[in-house]
């Protein structure tokens, strides 16, 4: 049960309101917007709330147990505020928002209604939908490890060990050419061998893609030079941009050994025999003598 402060208790009940709705959107990078559907701008916590220009927020109904309450918050597209691309490029997937009720002539007096995650978007003719979903969603995160043959750490975190911030595991690179929508080629690489980072991850330092990390799928060498794969940048990049690269792990315990000599810290479970060993029937010859799968 919520307890509202007993002045905006009192305007409340007084019959005659001024009340706002305001949205404060926390995203990952840490950029924060304010937002109200008032006609005018409210400041409170250090934020300024600027009018939205059509953002209205649906009815969140609450549910009873662990289930996760959803609501929308839809809105007009504008360059100043929520871009397109910035929706595109993934800077509010998973974005905190705090949903506020605020009397807009003292705004001392207001109400923390919800605070939400960002789930799916959805852009159409100009106008995005952007599902909200409470703090059970939590819950549907997995937790615990699972017992596979592969590592589940990352690469330099404080399981794995391994010093990821050394120049032996980093690379600056310049976009040199846009291969197609998932290959870059790319200059300043040519000190690490081929392969160095495929399964790394790459920090954008210019460009539209600024600021964003993205996995690097795959790193090859044709002549003198280098070719990185990603999911989907090409058509994000152009040729000048820069970005800053680790090198990847590809979670094998051989991996783990010969390259990283890191052996001692591999968090997976080597021995387990995969499932092409399950399902295979006995032959004549084969040694079945309880030896390690790996060694």
């Amino acid at each position: 049960m919520r307890t509202l402060d007993v002045g905006f208790a009192a305007h409340i009940v007084g019959g005659e309101t001024t009340l706002a709705n305001c949205w404060r959107i926390t995203r990952s990078d840490g950029v924060v917007l304010g937002f109200t559907d008032h006609d005018g701008t409210l400041t409170f916590d250090g934020t300024d709330f600027g009018p939205a220009h059509g953002l209205d927020g649906a009815e969140a109904p609450a549910k009873l147990g662990g289930q996760v309450d959803t609501s929308q918050v839809l809105g007009v597209l504008h360059t100043d505020a929520i871009s397109e691309d910035d929706i595109l490029l993934g800077r509010y997937d998973g974005a905190e928002v705090e949903s506020w009720r605020v009397n807009w002539a003292d705004v001392s007096q207001r109400l923390l209604l919800r605070r939400d995650s960002i789930g799916e978007i959805v852009r159409e003719d100009g106008v995005f939908r952007a599902e909200l979903r409470s703090s059970q969603q939590g819950l549907n995160a997995r937790h615990g490890r699972i017992y596979q043959g592969l590592c589940d750490a990352e690469l330099g975190d404080a399981r794995c060990g391994v010093n990821a911030a050394s120049a032996a595991f980093r690379g600056a690179a310049t976009v040199e050419a846009v291969e197609d929508a998932y290959r870059l080629r790319v200059s300043g690489l040519a000190g690490f061998e081929a392969g160095w980072f495929a399964f790394g991850s790459a920090l954008w330092g210019a460009g539209r893609r600024e600021g964003l990390r993205d996995g690097v799928i795959g790193h090859a060498r044709n002549g003198a030079a280098d070719v990185l794969a990603f999911g989907v940048a090409g058509e994000w990049v152009e040729v000048g941009d820069t970005l800053a690269v680790t090198a990847g792990c590809d979670r094998r315990f051989s991996t783990c050994k010969t390259r990283f000599g890191n052996a001692v810290n591999f968090r997976g479970f080597p021995h387990i025999p995969g499932s092409d060993f399950v399902l295979r029937h006995p032959r004549a010859g084969d040694a079945l003598d309880g030896r390690a799968v790996v060694k």
